[in-house]
């Protein structure tokens, strides 16, 4: 097997899987370390090394909370089960690898994985992110890391005064930084550089989307899946969706936080801080650093250069699961319908049979419009929901559940999964692994039966892959999404109509607005 490689900084040595045909790569760096002068800069190239590096050990995860500081959490005990993990700004720009190659020159597909957790937390190498299933399907897995919450986002004056062209989104420039050096340097593993899929859940998802609109990650990659990612703020119900900030906005809660936070008044002064000290901070501003539109790696809303065609990727994957966020009328049904539907109310009663109290789609329908507005130009885009009964607690299929099938990795999870689990897993696994080889992820299942065929979404047929307990398809859609899909349209084909009804959306966070500079609700 494939245990010893070359990259463009040194040899490196990896170590052999739990199962004996994978080759584990552990923190390889990709990147100078983010510390001192580069804190708060652009990557920078890694200074290379002499002999064989040992690469056996995980890198220290990017500063952010202690993950499983809090072990009554629900992801504390879903998967954030460590608090001692190492942490540090040093050394923690370095990726993973997982390779069934046995030489390097057998071009397998590339899956690049880009973790979620709201760009504040989460790390590449947490527990259910093991590559070797998808090893065993023929596939390369590289988990990469980022940098986040302000030490990822920040911006500030001097900043853009000492870096016009990465002024800000130093955790996307990670990701880029990272997904180029896979392409250099893949090849050396087994893979090929020419068929490089990225994918990412939650944040990540939203990394996936920000990779896929930006015009310095074209021809890095030529698929992307994106899961739970959300997609067009039409609000249509009310629902959170990640917005990217204006750099006045962006550079002015920097100041805020510099000086009211940090009690230096420049860059230079911050730099010389203990990152320690720097988080802790951070943490108790309740500020909340994320993208920014800083008119260079990001040029706008990744849903608008996606609706526009303005995507990298030929082929794309998009879902979410069914359980994801859930939006319901609360204590007074009759006025959140008039403020959420206005004219549209009665209408949205009748769809719903005149129980507004049933559930709300929220990613679940933003989704389908991004899947609606791409199909209307002619990108092909598969489409699906992940809704399985999830055992061990009434969460159902909660944001983030589909990870443990995804990677095929429920045998790590406390919760008791059983056969048809599994089998729900390798299939889902297959179909992702099937889309990173081809661009299509139909094809057979292990014993050589066809799995069921998963077409591509429009308008006329919005054709999805439903993960339940069963695998199954249909291109049925609900009164109450037909209807809310109609109400939605209209919004997006009338801007006037949409600007008030965003005005609408965000006076209900006027609070949080006033506090934090964005909207949070």
């Amino acid at each position: 097997m494939l245990r010893v490689a070359k990259t463009e900084s040194g040899w490196v040595r990896g170590i052999q899987g739990s199962d004996v045909r994978t080759t584990v790569f552990r923190g390889i760096p990709f990147a100078a370390d983010p510390v001192g002068e580069n804190r708060w800069r652009a990557p920078q190239p890694v200074e290379p090394w002499e002999g064989v590096r040992d690469c056996i050990e995980f890198a220290p995860i990017t500063v952010q909370k202690v993950p499983g500081i809090n072990p009554d959490a629900f992801y504390s005990k879903e998967w954030h089960c460590d608090p001692e993990v190492p942490m540090d700004e040093a050394g923690s720009l370095a990726l993973n690898i997982w390779t069934p190659a046995k030489t390097g020159d057998e071009k397998l597909p590339v899956m690049i994985w880009i973790f979620g957790g709201g760009f504040q937390e989460g790390y590449c190498h947490e527990m259910e992110f093991d590559g070797e299933a998808m090893n065993r399907k023929g596939v390369i897995l590289v988990s990469i890391p980022y940098r986040l919450n302000v030490f990822g986002f920040l911006a500030h004056p001097d900043l853009t005064k000492e870096d016009p062209e990465n002024p800000t989104n130093f955790g996307l420039l990670d990701q880029n930084y990272a997904i180029a050096w896979v392409k250099r340097n893949i090849a050396n593993f087994g893979g090929d550089p020419d068929n490089i899929t990225i994918f990412g859940q939650s944040a990540g998802g939203g990394s996936t989307m920000f990779q896929c609109t930006s015009p310095k990650s074209a021809g890095l990659f030529d698929k992307a899946i994106s899961q739970s990612a959300a997609g067009i703020p039409t609000t249509y119900p009310r629902c959170f969706i990640p917005l990217a900030d204006p750099m006045e906005t962006a550079e002015e809660r920097g100041v805020r936080f510099l000086h009211d936070w940090l009690g230096v008044d420049t860059i230079e002064e911050a730099r010389k801080l203990d990152w320690r000290f720097v988080e802790e901070q951070y943490q108790k501003s309740h500020l909340r650093f994320t993208a920014n539109i800083d008119g260079k790696f990001v040029l706008d809303q990744w849903y608008e250069r996606a609706m526009a065609g303005q995507l990298n990727p030929k082929y794309l994957m998009i879902g979410n699961t069914d359980n994801e966020f859930i939006y319901t009328p609360g204590d007074d049904p009759e006025k959140w319908l008039k403020d959420s539907f206005g004219d549209n109310a009665e209408k949205y009663r009748e769809a719903c049979g005149g129980d507004i109290y049933k559930k709300v789609l929220g990613f679940d329908l933003t989704e389908k419009l991004l899947c609606e507005a791409l199909a209307d130009i002619g990108r092909p885009i598969y489409y699906y929901t992940f809704g399985p009964t999830i055992p061990g607690d009434e969460a159902g299929a909660f944001h983030s559940s589909d990870l443990w099938f995804v990677f095929e990795t429920l045998n790590k999870c406390w919760r008791p999964f059983d056969g048809h689990h599994y089998d729900l897993a390798r299939k889902m696994a297959n179909y992702w692994t099937n889309f990173a080889k081809t661009g299509d992820p139909n094809g057979v299942d292990q014993d050589g039966t066809p799995m069921p065929e998963w077409k591509t979404y429009s308008r006329e047929e919005p054709n999805q892959m439903l993960f339940m307990d069963e695998v199954s398809t249909t291109k049925e859609l609900s009164d109450q999404t037909a209807c809310l899909l109609e109400i939605n349209r209209y919004l997006l084909n009338d801007p006037e109509a949409r600007a008030k009804n965003l005005d609408a959306f965000f006076s209900i966070t006027s609070t949080s607005n006033a506090k934090y500079g964005k909207a949070h609700p």
